[in-house]
């Protein structure tokens, strides 16, 4: 299977440009389109060289709660001694472009497009890009939640193209998911999965569920219900979904559409109670 992931490159419309766009701000959902990502809306990174950030999530209050979002373009022989400054702090880091280096627990891994990488809290990291081009990456951070009596999960590291897709029951394979860890494995508190529709295919129901969403376009193009609203979305937008947000969607383009999926796992709801001890 041909695969192809959209990267932002960065650089400024022409004033000739018309200003209106497809970014929507609501209290339930939010669309980023491809074309808000240019250079003035880069962030720097502490302990990161010849780095910037597109942070495209982030916890606050009217918008991602549970976990923030970079895509990170590296320049030739730049990178991380000291990435993650927080030690509670879980990763997943997604190759969209380019290659780069990840040493992690003292092994180098050489990551391409596709290449995917689960960091638990704590874990002994650094990234370097050693080629001679940009490389691009998503970069999903979460706070873990840690429960008694149950372990830290393993880091790991895969890709795309190792990860069989799971159909949908019903579907006859127009709608399918790449489970990079376990769903069954509870030490997992957030998953960060592929999913895939093939032309035509739909969500046929207004999903409406506690998990919050991220969800980066990969490939192609659809039409996606969010809360009350049909939106047109194609490779390179980004969407944050709040809990309990009804969504649903139909693939409309000639290719696949697929998209890099957040979402908060595997714990019981908090409960903010007086008498709480």
């Amino acid at each position: 299977m041909t695969r192809s992931y959209f990267a932002p490159t960065g650089g400024h419309p022409p004033q000739t440009e018309l200003l209106t766009g497809r970014a929507v701000f609501t209290e339930a959902y939010v669309v980023i389109p491809k074309g808000v990502m240019r250079d003035i809306v880069t962030s720097l990174l502490p302990f990161w060289d010849k780095t910037r950030a597109w942070v495209i999530a982030r916890p606050l209050s009217g918008f991602a709660e549970t976990f923030s979002q970079y895509i990170m373009e590296v320049a030739p022989g730049g990178g991380s001694d000291k990435p993650e400054p927080e030690l509670d702090a879980q990763g997943v880091l997604f190759v969209v472009e380019g290659e780069m280096v990840l040493t992690l627990n003292g092994e180098r891994h050489l990551m391409k497009a596709g290449g995917y990488a689960y960091l638990p809290p704590g874990a002994a990291w650094t990234l370097r890009n050693e080629s001679d081009a940009p490389v691009r990456f998503h970069w999903v951070r979460k706070a873990y939640e840690r429960v008694e009596g149950i372990s830290l999960p393993d880091a790991f590291i895969t890709s795309d193209d190792a990860v069989t897709p799971v159909a949908m029951p019903g579907t006859n394979g127009t709608w399918a998911t790449s489970r990079f860890a376990d769903p069954n494995d509870i030490r997992h508190d957030m998953h960060v999965n592929i999913v895939t529709f093939e032309p035509g295919g739909t969500i046929p129901f207004a999903e409406t569920h506690v998990m919050e969403h991220g969800l980066y376009v990969l490939e192609g193009k659809a039409v996606y219900r969010l809360n009350n609203d049909w939106v047109e979305v194609e490779a390179g937008d980004f969407m944050w979904l709040r809990a309990f947000c009804p969504q649903a969607c139909y693939a409309g383009g000639p290719g696949r559409f697929r998209y890099l999926l957040y979402k908060d796992v595997n714990r019981h709801m908090k409960l903010k109670s007086p008498f709480a001890r």
